[in-house]
């Protein structure tokens, strides 16, 4: 595929794909796109567009010692093609350390190292992205009483805007933090994905310790962060469990993150693919990693036989209250258990309480009339990740990401991020292949 004029003289060009966002679901795209490139095959022409000023993963949550949660098999590349020169080893091999990484016998590398990975990538595909480029619409492009292209409007950070037109649009949007309803974020109550940089920007030094909601991984690693980097300091750890859950890292459980769980859960009926979800929870949410559980009881039982509780836990409790003050923040949890309420005075509120996938009608604008929604506002879905729409849409309108409810667990993960990019661009290029494409 190539990258066509539009009709009439001042048309924007019309590329085979304007990728939205560029996480690691895009740049896995963006490298299958390369390596379909670098071995002499046909490739739809590509951009991709990007709000960030360059590319980022979490790092706000990029802690000393933090690992990934998947193994680096399940890398950008590897499961879709072991021989690339884009996997993890490769990027090893490139740094110098591969044999360094294999005498230290994990599978789960450090989470800055992972990023540098990522980071590795992107610059070696960048020619394909433009960044800091926020967009903000998606217009449908009429041709003979059907859309055949979007144009893609972005805008950058001093308020221009460009259009790109495609004949296929990947939204990537992402995740977006989430707060419980009534709270909001400022100087001293953060979202876990802004901990170090709120961290770092600190205008003077906390004297009456932190809180941390939540039970999950995040919450478990800031936790153990804060009462390392504050070590004079109270770190109290809410939540309405009554221990931090380890999570399931078996191997048959671990096959609900193989392509082919993808296959068998798209096909199931909404009855049981709910009920996956259940069984599989898990595997994935508010659950922590066994090692990080044993250390922080380690560190509790070690304060309360020299004598202090500096690490407390407020298990099977919720918060009721938060007030700010000029100097802190007084926290009211309530034990569920007996009603009992405390007020907790700390410097700072850190809530790790999730993400939520992106809701992509208001991006759709005029599109989302054309496309089909259940219940709950989530689109409908084709296997290969096309969006369902009516049949005035003749051009593609894929979802990376958000797709949980039609694809299972791993659509939020990186664990199919390399199958995922394969399936799309064989779904690009065989739709394109025939005048008509459904």
């Amino acid at each position: 595929m190539t990258t066509t004029p539009g009709p009439g003289p001042s048309a924007p060009r019309v590329h085979d794909l304007v990728g939205v966002g560029f996480g690691p679901s895009n740049l896995g795209l963006a490298i299958a796109l390369e390596e379909r490139r670098t071995a002499g095959g046909r490739a739809p022409a590509a951009l991709f567009l990007e709000r960030q000023e360059s590319f980022s993963w979490h790092r706000g949550m990029l802690l000393d010692d933090a690992t990934m949660q998947i193994s680096f098999l399940k890398d950008l590349v590897t499961p879709r093609n072991p021989a690339s020169d884009f996997s993890f080893l490769a990027f090893l091999h490139h740094q110098g350390r591969l044999h360094d990484f294999i005498n230290h016998k994990t599978l789960f590398p450090l989470r800055t190292e992972f990023h540098d990975y990522l980071s590795w990538c992107a610059e070696r595909v960048g020619e394909q992205v433009r960044y800091g480029q926020r967009v903000v619409a998606l217009r449908p492009v009429r041709e003979a009483g059907r859309i055949t292209c979007v144009d893609v409007v972005a805008r950058d950070a001093g308020g221009h805007e460009a259009t790109e037109r495609a004949r296929n649009v990947v939204l990537a949007p992402g995740l977006r933090p989430h707060l419980p309803e009534g709270v909001r974020a400022s100087a001293r109550v953060w979202h876990s994905e802004h901990l170090l940089h709120r961290l770092a920007d600190l205008p003077e030094e906390p004297v009456r310790g932190f809180a941390v909601v939540g039970a999950g991984q995040s919450a478990a690693e800031a936790v153990d962060h804060l009462h390392r980097r504050f070590p004079r300091l109270p770190v109290h750890a809410v939540f309405s469990r009554y221990g931090y859950s380890p999570s399931d890292d078996t191997p048959f459980a671990n096959r609900i993150f193989d392509p082919e769980a993808v296959d068998a859960y798209y096909d199931s009926p909404q009855e049981f693919k709910d009920e996956l979800m259940g069984y599989h929870r898990n595997t994935n949410y508010s659950v922590v990693d066994p090692d990080l559980i044993t250390d922080l009881y380690r560190r509790v039982y070690a304060e309360r036989v020299r004598g202090e509780a500096r690490l407390r836990i407020h298990n099977m409790t919720r918060v009721v209250a938060l007030d700010e003050t000029g100097g802190g923040v007084g926290l009211t949890v309530e034990d569920r258990s007996t009603g009992k309420q405390t007020v907790l005075d700390v410097d700072h509120v850190v809530y790790a309480t999730g993400y939520r996938p992106a809701d992509v009608r208001p991006l759709l604008g005029g599109l989302a009339d054309h496309c089909v929604f259940d219940d709950s506002g989530r689109p409908a879905l084709h296997r290969d990740y096309r969006i369902v729409t009516d049949d005035t849409v003749a051009c593609g309108l894929y979802l990376q990401g958000g797709t949980e409810h039609t694809h299972g667990i791993s659509s939020v993960l990186l664990s199919n991020v390399a199958t995922r990019a394969a399936e799309i661009l064989d779904s690009i290029e065989a739709r394109h292949s025939t005048p008509a494409a459904p």
